[in-house]
Order: structure tokens, then C-alpha cells, then sequence
């Protein structure tokens, strides 16, 4: 049974005004002359099943352990991510009409319009993953859909440690850091772990401390006993109704924040966050996207100019705002790692991420020029001689 056949037995039941049963299936593939037999109505059922329900043929794959992200490109080429890079997957969808008709019902379940007016979507399922689609109006390839599953638990520091993806004297260096209720940011590439180490380094908070976050698309999982969690809203069909990070920061000011937490700095609202943090809300953070922690200040220089801030008065912000920058990567065997922590400084009237210590592929540790300033900022310089340190060139 084609696409097209399968859409007209659904096009039948659906009139039924009822939930179908498996005769009902029988029975309309008999009025449209198709082939019945007992084999047929049941994969019928599992197809009808499938490509109307949650995330159609994709399910499967969002409920792997591990799996962060599921890529298809085309009806053809569906991928996971799993930790350890993207994989190549054995589902394959009918056809681009398949893919389409899943993105438009996954969009449409949230009140969203996907077609060739508006050919692509970008919004939160009610389980949380959250789904992009584009169509192939606008791709070679046919439809595309990206979808990034919510994190199922939350990971402590203990857990990095365990997986390898930071040392223990990392670990013990980043619990000052929350304790010392110093500003930070936490910055790295796409699929880094960015959000995940965030969550980690939130859950260390103070239970008696209330935390703020404003997100564009709720990802961040705290696992903290107070938390008031602020999400934006796309305007709808009609280009009413839009609620930006900049409107949620300057709500969440009023709302009592013992720390204040933008899940991804993107935009204009990275301009009040700034003078947030300068106003007395101590210990805020977010996460920034940056290909090394160096790269940070110019990516901070062009958001804040979507805000109206020129780059000295960037420049002044940061510094008397933020104080460290936590970098995230991927090594070369894909596994998420802190690699480097910062200092934020002025540098000759220049903005600068001053390295303080950096961690080799192997866990070995070398310290840099901002060492002796991050202990200042951390005010752990009992650190030194309590935890074992590597000591790199």
C-alpha cells in the first residue's frame, strides 16, 4: 500500500467520528478495492499508528538511551546523536510527502503553521523536545527536521568525573565558582554539553537561594528545589502575541532572583542581563556560543550591539559583570569535556579571556596567565596542595 492509498483510508476513518478498529480498517480497504488479508489490516494499523501519534517513525529513536538529537535530512537519510558524534540510522520515511506530513502535524500539535507561506517552524513539543523543521521548498534535499530531545536526568559533577569529561581538580574548581556566587558563563560550540553543564553547575546552588531562568526554548533541567523557569513565545499566524528574552529578563528583575540565569544569550537581552548582573544580582549566568573561550568577547561585542550597546560600554559591562568563562568541547574521540576555564579582564583598554587553566585530551593540566586571578576570583587558594594537580608545559 502506497502513501496515497494509506491517506485515503485514513481520509475514511476519520469520518467514522470514532477511534477505528481493526475491522473498520478491513472494511474501508475493501470499499476502496484494495487487497484485505490479516497480515495487510495489521500493518495498516501500525502505519496509521505511527504516522499519526507523537513523533510518528522517529519514536523509536527519541527513546534510546543517550540520544540528544535526531536529524533527518530527507526521507532517506535519517540520523542520532548519541555522545559520540551523528550516526547514520536504518529508518527511512516513504517519501518527502512522509517527512512533510510528520513536520506539519508536529507543528501543527503546537499550534504552529508549517507550509510553503510559511516553510519553516521552529517550536516545543509538550514533552519538550524541541523540533525545527524546514521544507523542501527551500531544501535540495526535501524536508528537513531537527529535533533535540530534552535531557531525561540531570548530570552532577560526580557523573563528568565519572565519564571523563572533566578531572577532579575541575570539578573542585567549579564548586567554588558556584560557592563564591561569582558570574560565569559557560561557552562552547553546538552540541558541546553547554546546557548540560549548566544544569550541573545550578544544582550546586544554594537550596535556599531562588533561581530565575529565562530561556528561549525550556532545555535547561535544574535539579534545585527553587526554580522559576521563564520561557519565550513566538508570535502566532497572525504576528501577535511574541514574548522575547529581553521582556522575560526584565520580568524575572522583578520576580525576587537570588541568581539570575539566561539558558543562551542570542540577542538583544544580553544588554539588560549585563546590567542585571551590575545591579547587585550576584552569582548570575548563562551560556554563550563560541568556538573557544578567547572567542567569547567578540561574540559578547555583536549581541550586545543588537541591544544598542556600543563596544566600549560592552567592554565595561563585561568586565564589571562577569568573571570567569567555563569552555566546553568535543575532543577528537567526540566526547563532551571541559577543556578551559577564563578570567575576564581588560587588557589594555581590550576586552580579553585570559586563560587560567586548560585540560589536554589527556587530563593533563596546565595553567595559564589568569591562574593566580582565578583563585583570587574563586577565593580557593586552599585549592592548591588539597587536590592533586598535573602539572603540564
Amino acid at each position: 500500500m502506497g502513501d496515497e492509498e494509506l491517506e485515503l483510508v485514513r481520509g475514511r476513518l476519520a469520518l467514522l467520528g470514532r477511534p477505528h478498529r481493526p475491522d473498520d480498517v478491513a472494511q474501508v480497504m475493501s470499499e476502496l478495492g484494495l487487497v484485505v488479508s490479516d497480515a495487510l489490516v495489521l500493518w495498516t494499523l501500525e502505519r496509521l499508528r505511527t504516522t499519526s501519534v507523537g513523533a510518528g517513525l522517529l519514536e523509536p529513536l527519541l527513546k534510546l538511551p543517550g540520544v540528544t538529537d535526531v536529524l533527518v535530512n530527507g526521507p532517506d537519510r535519517v540520523y542520532i546523536d548519541r555522545g559520540q558524534g551523528l550516526e547514520l540510522t536504518q529508518v527511512r520515511f516513504g517519501s518527502d510527502a512522509e517527512v512533510r506530513a510528520l513536520a506539519t502535524r508536529m507543528a501543527a500539535s503546537v499550534g504552529r503553521r508549517l507550509d510553503d507561506a510559511s516553510p519553516w517552524v521552529d517550536a516545543r513539543l509538550a514533552d519538550g523536545t524541541r523540533v525545527h523543521a524546514v521544507l523542501g521548498v527551500l531544501s535540495a534535499t526535501g524536508t528537513c527536521l531537527s529535533l533535540r530531545v530534552p535531557s531525561r536526568q540531570g548530570l552532577t559533577l560526580a557523573d563528568w568525573v565519572a565519564n571523563g569529561s572533566m578531572t577532579i581538580g575541575c570539578r573542585h574548581l567549579l564548586e567554588q565558582l558556584v560557592a563564591s556566587r561569582r558570574a560565569f558563563l559557560v561557552s562552547g560550540g553546538t552540541g558541546t554539553g553547554k546546557t548540560t553543564l549548566l544544569g550541573s553547575l545550578l544544582a550546586l546552588v544554594d537550596p535556599e537561594q531562588r533561581v530565575l531562568v529565562v530561556e528561549d526554548s525550556r532545555e535547561l533541567k535544574v535539579d534545585h528545589p527553587h526554580v522559576v523557569s521563564l520561557e519565550g513565545r513566538v508570535a502566532n499566524a497572525e504576528g501577535a502575541g511574541a514574548v522575547t528574552l529581553t521582556d522575560l529578563v526584565r520580568q524575572a528583575l522583578r520576580m525576587r532572583p537570588d541568581r539570575l540565569v539566561l539558558g543562551e544569550a542570542r540577542g538583544a537581552e544580553l544588554s539588560d542581563l549585563l546590567m542585571a548582573f551590575n545591579t547587585g544580582h550576584e552569582g548570575g549566568c548563562g551560556t554563550v556560543h563560541a568556538n573557544s573561550a578567547a572567542d567569547v568577547p567578540a561574540r559578547l561585542e555583536a549581541l550586545a550591539a543588537l541591544g544598542g550597546m556600543g563596544r566600549a560600554a560592552c567592554h565595561a559591562q563585561v568586565v564589571a559583570a562577569i568573571q570567569v568563562v567555563v569552555h566546553v568541547t568535543r575532543g577528537d574521540d567526540r566526547r563532551r569535556r571541559v577543556s578551559e576555564i577564563g578570567v575576564v579582564e581588560a587588557v589594555s583598554d581590550q576586552l580579553r579571556v585570559v586563560p587560567a587553566v586548560r585540560w589536554r585530551q589527556d587530563a593533563t593540566e596546565v595553567r595559564g596567565a589568569g591562574w593566580q586571578r582565578l583563585l583570587e576570583v574563586v577565593d580557593e587558594a586552599q585549592l592548591v596542595g588539597s587536590v592533586p594537580v598535573l602539572q603540564g608545559s
